[in-house]
């Protein structure tokens, strides 16, 4: 077997972060392994390039891959270095990313093995996680009223739907109740997020969409239930009930994620994959005065966006 490349040299726009039940992209071909170095640290994994052959052309389509609890599931969801994951990802020249998180159903009709697209996010973070890249001087304010990519969304709604004769069962839209961990609900807590409207429940959809609408990064998350979390009168969620039905709903997951990435490859989401609409959201969201503005802050953000993007 070749070594793997450390290096790549073409950008690379579309990105998987994977989550519990989802560690590689087996029907990939990696063509290298990226150690990135960022100013807010070493992402939880190296980055993998992975090829993709175009559904139309044939010519690969390049594909970054980073696991979000580490190659070994190391890191705790308030462990995770997100900021330098999607610092790192956004260097390469990512502009979309599809990341996949194992969930618990706060609702009857999601049941487990089912996959939700969520619209909304209730964050019940607890702010140990550090969660934005404007600080130390430089202060901005990002809109996150519709914290997912509908353009993404409804790509992956429709490859979703596609699979259903083959077994993937999908949920359209949602609301992901964010909560710290990593310890899981108690009851009140589950039937209280119940209440407010919640569809499923996990522990690392934040800050992860936040810092990628700050990086102007397209972020749509697919869900996948796993458990009934604890209101439920079944059995209690527990660490074995999730990694059992991730297990067995492993083909699906891995079959949607790779149709997703088939129909992003496609020519005709060209404009969505590079995330054009999201061009100039962060130039066009700081507060602080030039005058004002750190010098390590602003040398963190000529690293991330290019020297001068902020003027």
């Amino acid at each position: 077997m070749s070594k793997l490349a450390d290096s790549y040299d073409d950008p690379v726009r579309i990105a998987v972060i994977g989550g519990t039940g989802i560690a590689a992209l087996h029907s990939f071909t990696q063509v290298a392994s990226l150690k990135v170095d960022t100013p807010w640290g070493t992402p939880s994994s190296p980055i993998s390039i992975l090829h993709h052959p175009s559904p139309t052309s044939g010519k690969p389509i390049p594909i970054a891959f980073i696991s979000r609890h580490g190659l070994h599931h190391e890191f705790a969801p308030h462990e995770v270095p997100n900021r330098a994951n999607i610092a790192a990802l956004r260097k390469i020249g990512v502009r979309t990313i599809i990341a996949f998180s194992a969930v618990g159903s706060l609702q009857e009709e999601i049941r487990p093995r089912d996959f939700v697209v969520p619209d909304q996010i209730l964050d019940r973070s607890k702010g140990v996680r550090p969660l934005t890249f404007f600080e130390g001087g430089l202060v901005g304010h990002v809109g996150f009223g519709d914290p997912f990519d509908e353009g993404l969304a409804e790509v992956v709604r429709a490859c979703g739907h596609s699979l259903e004769g083959e077994g993937v069962r999908l949920h359209d839209k949602g609301t992901v109740v964010c909560m710290e961990g990593p310890q899981f609900s108690t009851r009140a807590e589950s039937n209280l997020y119940r209440s407010w409207g919640g569809s499923v429940i996990n522990m690392s959809a934040l800050p992860e969409a936040k810092l990628a609408r700050e990086a102007e990064i397209a972020y749509q998350m697919i869900c996948m239930s796993t458990d009934y979390d604890c209101w439920h009168d079944s059995e209690d969620v527990n660490v074995a009930m999730v990694m059992a039905n991730m297990k067995a709903n492993a083909e699906n997951a891995k079959n949607f994620v790779g149709a997703v990435l088939d129909e992003l490859s496609k020519e005709e989401h060209g404009e969505l994959v590079v995330a054009k609409h999201l061009d100039g959201g962060s130039k066009f969201c700081i507060s602080t005065a030039k005058e004002g503005r750190g010098k390590e802050a602003m040398e963190r953000m000529d690293w991330l966006f290019g020297e001068g993007y902020f003027g």
